[in-house]
């Protein structure tokens, strides 16, 4: 595999100077911030990435207003309270996107963020404090405890939410591939473990968060 100076030479070579490069990447947020994300907008966001999965993405935020009102601003403590009558209901609601499976998975979400809340003070610093050295870890969990969050909904919701994260989107997996890392997907725990163990060389190397590595190794990528 190559290390961190061949991905940066490749990409400064790709975007003519360093500037051009540091504008085409992305930031995460501090653990300060993650902190002070509210239970509520936490609930929002992870319901937003799994109506998202497999929809345009457009279609489904143009909606979202009325998702916010019917599931009461995505306060946790009230919508875990949604039992399958009021799902029933929302499924005549033209308002919204009504795919049953989808919106069961909100209310279990919901459970989720208040068992872990319960468990570490709140959801904001069970997310700002997992390492990122595990990131892949923090996917297992949330695919494990929440609901329609496997494959990259988990790495896509921390994305949004700005917790430092690769993505082994269609790009990232050909340059590993590229690199005799994985020849597909990661999504067992073997191959999500030997990712991880790559993107920590490349950060211990460079110092670049998850999510600025993942961008510049896609970037290695010629369409």
């Amino acid at each position: 595999m190559h290390d961190y100076k061949w991905l940066n030479e490749y990409c400064l070579n790709r975007f003519g100077s360093a500037a051009a490069l540091e504008a085409h990447l992305p930031s995460p947020e501090s653990a300060q911030q993650l902190r002070k994300i509210t239970a509520d907008r936490y609930l929002s966001t992870l319901a937003l990435r799994v109506f998202r999965a497999g929809l345009k993405h457009s279609l489904v935020d143009a909606k979202w207003p009325a998702f916010e009102q019917v599931f009461f601003g995505f306060d946790p403590e009230k919508v875990v309270l949604m039992g399958a009558e009021h799902l029933e209901r929302l499924m005549q609601d033209a308002r919204i996107i009504r795919h049953l499976g989808k919106l069961k998975s909100v209310p279990r979400n919901a459970q989720m963020i208040l068992d872990v809340a319960h468990e570490h003070g709140s959801f904001g610093a069970f997310i700002a404090d997992w390492p990122t050295t595990d990131i892949v870890g923090l996917w297992q969990y949330l695919a494990k405890h929440g609901s329609q969050l496997g494959g990259l909904s988990a790495p896509r919701f921390l994305r949004m939410i700005g917790k430092d994260t690769f993505i082994p989107t269609f790009d990232v997996v050909a340059a590993l591939n590229a690199q005799n890392i994985i020849d597909k997907v990661p999504s067992s725990k073997r191959d999500q473990a030997k990712v991880q163990e790559v993107f920590n060389l490349w950060h211990s190397e460079s110092g670049r968060p998850l999510c600025q590595l993942s961008a510049m190794l896609a970037y290695t990528v010629n369409h």
